[in-house]
C-alpha cells in the first residue's frame, strides 16, 4: 500500500493505491490535503494515432526506440497507422507487429489495419473478409480516400464489421495549392457519407476551425463521429513553428482557438500524438512528421492546464481515459480491476525540451528549447516501472 496523490478524469485526492498482479485491488481515499510540490500519480497515457515506422522503414523508428520512447512520454499503449514498408494490409501482419512489441514488455499496442489495399485507395473489398469486432480501427493515415464510392463502401462495410474508421482528411485534389481546402472538403464529404450510411467515423489530426465546426454540428444532429487533435497544432502557430512542415500543417490563432473550445465543449474526444519520426535527411527534403510522443503530455499541460484552458482533469480524460476505452484496453482510471499502469509528474518544476534527450530515432521537433511544465518521471506498466528519468 503506497499513500500518493492520484488524479484522473474523477478523482482528486490523496490516497492509499493497492496493486496486485498487475492490477489496482484497493483505492482508500484519505482525509487529507496533497502537497502542492510533491509529484503526482495520473493513468498512464494512450495514444490514438502513432507511427512507429516498423516494418520496413525502420532507419526512421523501429517497435524497440519507438516503445522506449512512449514508455519516456508516459504512455504505455499505442495505435499504430499501417502506412509501413509493406502497407500492413492484413490481420497477420499486424499481429507480427503486435506480438514483437508484447515481447518487450515495456507497452501494449494496437496495429491498425488499411482500409484499402496497399493504401491505394482503390480496393477495400478485403475488409469483408475481417471477423466482426476483431479489431477496433481502419485507417489509410497519411492519404486520403479520394473516391467517394470507395469511401462509401468503406462505410457499409465497417458498420457491418464494427470497425471504426480513422480518417485522414487530404483531399489530394486541392492539396498542391490550399491544404485547409484539402482538409476541409473531405471532412465535409466523409460527415456526408458518415450520415447517409448511418457509420461510423473518427477523425485525425483536426487542425482547421471549419473542421472542428462541422464536427461539432455533426455530434449535436447526432452522428457517430469522434475526432482528436495534436498538442503541437495547439501549442504553435505556423509562424510561430517557423512552418515546420507537419500533416497537417501548423495553422493560425483562430483555428488553434477553436481546437481549445472543441476540448471544452467535448467536440474533441482525444489528444493524440501523430508521433512521426523521420531523419534529418528526411525532414531537409520535405517530409512531413514530427516526433511527438516523449513532448506531449509536456505541451499539452503547459499549453492547456498552465494557460488555464483545461483542468489537468479534463486532460487526463483526453489523453488516457477517453482513447484507452476507444482502444479497449483496460485502464485509463484510477478503479478496482483497472489495470496498474500509471506515470509520475512532475508539475511544478519546468524543464527544457532537448530533442538530443530523445529516445526516439526521430529527433525532429519545432519545439527543442521550450521551457515546458509536466515532467514525466516515472511510467509503470501493470504495476511494474518500465521508465524512470535520470
Amino acid at each position: 500500500m503506497q499513500k500518493i496523490h492520484i488524479i484522473d478524469d474523477t478523482i482528486d485526492a490523496v490516497a492509499n493505491l493497492v496493486v496486485e498482479n498487475g492490477f489496482i485491488q484497493q483505492i482508500d481515499i484519505l482525509d487529507e490535503q496533497p502537497n502542492p510540490d510533491d509529484p503526482v500519480l495520473l493513468p498512464a497515457f494512450t495514444d490514438l494515432h502513432a507511427h512507429f515506422r516498423d516494418p520496413g522503414l525502420t532507419y526512421k523508428e523501429d517497435v524497440v526506440s519507438g516503445s522506449k520512447a512512449a514508455v519516456r512520454g508516459g504512455y504505455t499503449a499505442v495505435n499504430l497507422m499501417p502506412n509501413t514498408l509493406p502497407v500492413v494490409s492484413s490481420l497477420e501482419q499486424a499481429h507480427e507487429v503486435e506480438d514483437r512489441i508484447a515481447d518487450l514488455n515495456l507497452i501494449r499496442a494496437n496495429q491498425v489495419v488499411s482500409m484499402t489495399r496497399e493504401e491505394r485507395g482503390e480496393d477495400c473489398s478485403y475488409l469483408y473478409k475481417i471477423p466482426a469486432g476483431s479489431i477496433p480501427f481502419v485507417s489509410d493515415d497519411g492519404k486520403g480516400v479520394n473516391r467517394d464510392d470507395v469511401m462509401e463502401e468503406i462505410f457499409k462495410i465497417c458498420k457491418e464489421k464494427d470497425l471504426l474508421i480513422m480518417a485522414h482528411e487530404e483531399d489530394a485534389r486541392y492539396s498542391p495549392a490550399d491544404l485547409r481546402m484539402a482538409e476541409n472538403t473531405m471532412t465535409f464529404r466523409d460527415l456526408k457519407l458518415c450520415e447517409k450510411t448511418a457509420g461510423r467515423i473518427h477523425f485525425c489530426h483536426v487542425s482547421t476551425i471549419e473542421a472542428i465546426t462541422a464536427i461539432a454540428e455533426a455530434k449535436k444532429k447526432g452522428l457517430r463521429v469522434s475526432c482528436e487533435v495534436c498538442p503541437h497544432h495547439i501549442y504553435f502557430n505556423a509562424e510561430q513553428a517557423n512552418y515546420y512542415r507537419v500533416a497537417p500543417p501548423f495553422r493560425n490563432d483562430e483555428d488553434i482557438d477553436a481546437l481549445i473550445r472543441g476540448m471544452q465543449d467535448g467536440t474533441v474526444d482525444a489528444i493524440s500524438t501523430d508521433h512521426a519520426p523521420h531523419t534529418p535527411e528526411d525532414k531537409m527534403n520535405g517530409a512531413n512528421g514530427i516526433s511527438g510522443i516523449e513532448t506531449a503530455f509536456s505541451l499539452s499541460y503547459t499549453k492547456l492546464v498552465k494557460g488555464g484552458f483545461l483542468t489537468l482533469q479534463q486532460l487526463v480524460k483526453l489523453m488516457s481515459t477517453t482513447p484507452s476505452a476507444m482502444m479497449r484496453v483496460n485502464k485509463g482510471r484510477f478503479q478496482v480491476g483497472m489495470e496498474a499502469d500509471f506515470v509520475l509528474v512532475d508539475l511544478v518544476h519546468p524543464y527544457v525540451i532537448k530533442a538530443e534527450d530523445f529516445a526516439s530515432r526521430g529527433k525532429n521537433t519545432p519545439f527543442a528549447g521550450q521551457e515546458v511544465f509536466g515532467r514525466v518521471l516515472k511510467t509503470y506498466k501493470a504495476g511494474e516501472l518500465v521508465y524512470q528519468a535520470d
